[in-house]
């Protein structure tokens, strides 16, 4: 008699791969959303501390939808211990608030080229951490195969003068790196609260305290933000919705997959990014360099969740 347990839906490959795809168009979608959101809300380039309260809102409305949401299903939202509130308290200030602080510093004083570049070794660090962290998540030569294609298909996107553009400054590029490094130290973080939080009541709790930091942090630093029109406060919006899903999802799906399985995805993001740019700002991508970009990161996450022959 067969007493095997079904597989959880979010841990079925096709589904997975389908979701974690999804995340990343959503995170793509993104950097012409947010672009637009700083014209919508007058928002200047250097204007740091407004960038930090404009994420802050965002952040702290996708929290409180993913808990509302959770609320509607009978979830129990505050049946916290302390010690799982702190650890909430903790993810929401990695996770959401330092890592977006570290990196919206940082692209003030990098070339967005450098910043994509830089931000696309969060996938590096994910995978090589869950190599020391979890016995059954080791590095191996797919892996590593996987994780370089990808990694050259986003430098491919991203470069657009050549080498000769590329520098690293410490405060600029080094703090996208810091940036990259807490944000995939903090999923991993996430990934075991989330076996004993559930993934939408951790998701929102988390944003909606590391929205709440980057609030206090960006008003304390003179930041301010103001409702021009519906316009703004509709991307405002489509930004809040895409943030919960995006990260309810993900979270789910890191809560029955192994990090290696799921990281390689965040190689779709720059390259959708680029792509929605391109349709909603009108960038140019007519480039032959953009399709091989594609078929780079698409041949890498395929190595990366290559069976061992």
């Amino acid at each position: 008699m067969d007493t095997a347990l079904p597989t959880p839906l979010f841990a079925r490959r096709n589904v997975a791969y389908a979701c974690a795809t999804l995340c990343c168009l959503l995170w793509g979608s993104s950097y012409p959303a947010i672009k637009s959101g700083y014209e919508l809300f007058h928002i200047a380039t250097d204007d740091i501390p407004s960038k930090v309260v404009f994420a802050g809102y965002r952040f702290l409305f996708a929290g409180a939808l993913l808990l509302l949401f959770a609320l509607a299903q009978r979830k129990p939202i505050g049946r916290l211990t302390s010690a799982q509130f702190g650890q909430l308290t903790i993810l929401g200030v990695t996770q959401t608030a330092l890592q977006y602080t570290f990196f919206y510093i940082g692209l003030a004083f990098t070339t967005g080229v450098n910043g994509s570049i830089m931000n696309a070794t969060g996938t590096f660090f994910s995978v090589l951490l869950a190599h020391f962290i979890y016995q059954n998540d080791k590095l191996s030569f797919n892996k590593a195969l996987g994780c370089i294609l990808g990694f050259v298909g986003v430098m491919l996107v991203n470069f657009h003068s050549g080498l000769r553009d590329f520098s690293f400054v410490w405060h600029g590029d080094g703090f996208i790196i810091l940036a990259a490094f807490i944000l995939s130290a903090a999923t991993l973080y996430g990934k075991r609260i989330s076996q004993t939080v559930e993934p939408t009541v951790m998701t929102g709790w988390q944003l909606a305290i590391g929205g709440i930091a980057l609030l206090a942090g960006g008003y304390l630093s003179g930041g301010g933000l103001g409702v021009p029109g519906v316009a703004a406060v509709a991307i405002l919006g489509y930004l809040t919705l895409l943030s919960a899903i995006a990260f309810a999802l993900w979270s789910m799906l890191l809560k029955v997959n192994r990090v290696s399985m799921i990281a390689p995805f965040n190689f779709v993001i720059p390259v959708a990014g680029t792509v929605l740019s391109a349709i909603f700002l009108g960038e140019n991508i007519l480039e032959l360099k953009y399709a091989i970009a594609l078929v780079l990161v698409c041949s890498g996450i395929w190595w990366v969740n290559k069976r061992a022959g």
